[in-house]
């Protein structure tokens, strides 16, 4: 086997690993093992590639940026549990309330204020989570997801 035919047949096994139902991170461990090991053997692959990979974790562990996401988590968690969140999207909540869904225009813009500030997508998305998902639901706000094509409840 070539290295051109490596990438394809490593494309098809990870496929037909995660349609057998495997998790997404051992299947993706799994078979970059198993091919690397593969390319090894074969002698497409030069093995002082793996032991690059040890600098490569201790870059990641190095990385100043990733100290942000944990604590922005926490900043949302604590700003959750203090009642402070809830109060801002009650506050923005009667600013938007002739609007229709004036609630999730208040989350929206608790949001686009969060966002620059995190820099970090998933924290922000954790963040707007942990705080404004327990107001919605008190406020009614349906936490069912449902195809766009289906009618509303009750109707």
């Amino acid at each position: 086997m070539t290295a051109e035919l490596l990438a394809p047949a490593m494309l098809g096994a990870l496929v037909v690993v995660l349609l057998a139902g495997f998790p997404v991170a051992f299947s993706l461990a799994a078979v970059a093992g198993v091919f690397g090991a593969l390319g090894v053997f074969l002698g497409v692959f030069p093995l002082g590639f793996l032991t690059a990979m040890y600098f490569r974790v201790l870059g990641m562990f190095n990385n100043d940026n990733l100290l942000a996401i944990p604590l922005l988590v926490l900043m949302g968690l604590i700003l959750e549990r203090t009642g402070i969140a809830e109060d801002m999207l009650l506050a923005l909540n009667r600013l938007f309330r002739r609007l229709p869904g004036g609630l999730a225009y208040a989350v929206i813009t608790v949001g686009m204020v969060l966002s620059p500030i995190v820099g970090f997508v998933s924290a922000s998305v954790i963040a707007l989570g942990l705080i404004s998902l327990p107001v919605m639901i008190r406020a009614g706000y349906e936490s069912g997801w449902r195809p766009a094509l289906s009618p509303p409840p009750g109707r």
